[in-house]
């Protein structure tokens, strides 16, 4: 049997009870999002009568007055503009169309229903998960024995692990990619909320063949006439390098940018410059790490999130934890 056609969409309130009825003006992509705010609060309920083909059973099923759901299938097909049930009394049996339209509501809400599941148990206090973002330099060591001591007390909450520089997790932290992030240096702005939870002594790399590789400590002004080797612009050591070269009275002369801390220990242990960098996990051979006197050599970590963004149990439960390791945050 052919369904009838009805002569075009007419969209209805999006209340089950009003009479004023609105048709659609202006550009497509408006009449869409009109059309879907219309029909989503309706969907469950035709789900639920196209289940049991009986609007009496349905509504008790429900437990929503049987007039509301009359109303709200009413109004689903003059917002469709076709016929979705062919009735009978209290019984109704789907058309064509509605045999259609039902295979792919269900599997809207299915979705729905799955996404629900999805954040609630991210949000578990026992189970949930926390998007956590890092500095490279950190991997290694100090944020292995931070989810080591963490999952002691929580042994079954998740991790989502982001390793970038500063500015590319601060980007992610205000997209809603991560819930925290631990940074150097400590971002200041008004969006963020960020707590300084450590500080980490830089070291002057040189090559074991270099004229101050004898030499434990010495002044960044020593190395003026050095090649450097540095991280790129945009992370947060090389605007220390930057800060710390100009502070000591030079500009350093830059052969080589990279993107992570180990490959830099890499070029200075082949000659090709010296760097600024903190402590690495292990010893690397070919290099001689050298304290600085002067000016004072060090980054401050901190743990950033974004401000106003409310926490799930397992991201407040992990921020106190890490807030709990102030001064004590690092391993070296």
């Amino acid at each position: 049997m052919m369904h009838q056609q009805r002569s075009g969409p007419r969209l209805s309130p999006s209340g089950d009870t009003g009479d004023t009825e609105h048709t659609g003006h202006g550009d497509q992509g408006g009449d869409i999002e009109d059309i879907v705010l219309r029909l989503a609060p309706r969907l469950a309920y035709f789900a639920g009568v196209a289940r049991t083909e009986h609007v009496t059973r349905a509504a008790q099923e429900m437990q929503v007055p049987q007039s509301t759901l009359s109303r709200a299938m009413v109004r689903l097909e003059q917002d469709l503009g076709v016929d979705l049930f062919a009735r009978r009394g209290r019984t109704v049996s789907l058309t064509p169309a509605g045999r259609t339209f039902h295979a792919s509501v269900e599997r809207a809400l299915t979705e729905i229903e799955r996404a629900a599941d999805e954040v609630r148990a991210d949000a578990d206090p026992a189970t949930g998960k926390v998007a956590f973002g890092f500095l490279h330099t950190m991997g290694a060591e100090t944020v292995p024995g931070l989810l080591q001591a963490f999952r002691a007390e929580h042994p079954r909450v998740r991790f989502s692990l982001v390793q970038n520089y500063g500015e590319a997790m601060l980007e992610r932290l205000r997209a809603g990619e991560l819930d925290l992030c631990l940074t150097s240096p400590v971002p200041d702005a008004p969006d963020l909320v960020a707590r300084r939870l450590d500080e980490q002594k830089l070291r002057l790399v040189v090559p074991a063949d270099h004229r101050l590789a004898a030499r434990k400590r010495v002044r960044l002004a020593e190395a003026a006439d050095e090649t450097f080797v540095t991280l790129e612009p945009g992370y947060g050591m090389r605007r220390i390098t930057d800060d710390l070269c100009k502070e000591a009275g030079f500009k350093p002369r830059i052969a080589f940018e990279g993107e992570e801390a180990e490959t830099l220990r890499g070029l200075v242990a082949a000659g090709l410059g010296v760097a600024l960098l903190p402590p690495p996990a292990v010893p690397r051979p070919g290099v001689v790490e050298l304290t600085v006197t002067a000016p004072r050599a060090a980054r401050e970590i901190g743990v950033a999130w974004l401000d106003g963004h409310p926490d799930t149990p397992p991201v407040a439960a992990f921020k106190k934890f890490l807030l709990s390791r102030r001064g004590n945050l690092l391993s070296s």
